[in-house]
């Protein structure tokens, strides 16, 4: 059983960075797909980020050129550098591991963290 943990979040100013991280347990067959999703209050959880087991990063409109997904496959370890944080950043993120080629597609997704909270606001 593969059990992704997020970690990282917390309140920051409008224009701060924070950088998250997912560490995963247990190791899903290689090779695996990793992706960041955020959920704001009362609406559908988005896709923000993915990269795949080579490396090859994909994201969403709303964050290319502020934030920068990276792994480390030794650790099983999934980041997520966010600058530039604006409020509409607010969300909770979760780490998600899947077996199929990178997507933005949350079920192609098969192993999900509890999430963690990140406030932009002054």
């Amino acid at each position: 059983q593969v059990q992704p943990v997020e970690s990282g979040g917390g309140l920051v100013r409008p224009g701060g960075s924070l950088r998250l991280s997912c560490g995963a347990s247990g190791r899903p067959s290689n090779p695996y797909t990793m992706a960041w999703f955020r959920q704001a209050p009362g609406k559908e959880r988005d896709f923000v980020a993915a990269i795949s087991w080579t490396g090859a990063a994909y994201y969403a409109d709303s964050v290319k050129g502020r934030f920068t997904i990276s792994r480390d496959n030794a650790k099983n370890a999934l980041y997520l550098q966010m600058n530039s944080l604006a409020p509409e950043d607010t969300a909770v993120y979760y780490c998600a591991v899947g077996t199929n080629d990178a997507s933005m597609v949350t079920s192609d997704y098969n192993y999900w963290g509890q999430g963690t909270q990140v406030t932009v606001s002054s």
